[in-house]
């Protein structure tokens, strides 16, 4: 299209400076037309040669900023979603933990209560065998200081009797 307009240009040129007067201050002749051809051929070949290539490195260009923005934004939105889901496998994982540690928590109380308990248990037993003990070993040793009283007085009776 811009060498249909340079060229009718050209052309244009040509015929008024084929119907103007001669010697003028610019003087147009049959170069003109050959310069219009020659700036024709120019734009062609600019075009071709570099403005096409040119173009082509552009759109090339915007057409992998294009698809590394959409991937960019494709990765963006699976490391959101991964860190929600991390993020909520995190919390689920941190209750649990609470949980069991909870449980755990009680289940030792409740370990530490039976086995006080049993010692308390175990305590009272042996002072309840002590008492016995004691109370059997003050009960002979009540009998052997009776004997023994029983057998002092007799002595000391035969004495006095014996001595009387």
């Amino acid at each position: 299209m811009i060498l249909q307009t340079a060229f009718l240009l050209a052309v244009e040129a040509a015929a008024e400076v084929a119907e103007g007067p001669e010697g003028g201050l610019f003087d147009l002749n049959a170069t003109l037309p050959l310069m219009a051809l020659q700036t024709v051929v120019l734009v062609a070949i600019l075009n071709k040669v570099f403005y096409e290539p040119f173009s082509k490195t552009i759109d090339d260009r915007n057409d992998y900023c294009r698809s590394t923005r959409l991937s960019a934004k494709e990765q963006l939105s699976q490391a959101k979603q991964l860190s929600q889901e991390y993020e909520q496998t995190l919390s689920a994982t941190r209750k649990q933990a609470q949980v069991i540690f909870l449980e755990a928590q009680a289940e030792a109380q409740r370990l530490a209560a039976e086995q006080l308990a049993e010692a308390q248990r175990e305590a009272q037993q042996q002072r309840n065998t002590a008492q016995a003990e004691i109370a059997e070993q003050r009960y002979a040793a009540l009998q052997s200081l009776e004997q023994e009283v029983d057998g002092l007085s007799r002595q000391i009776l035969e004495k006095l009797i014996g001595a009387a």
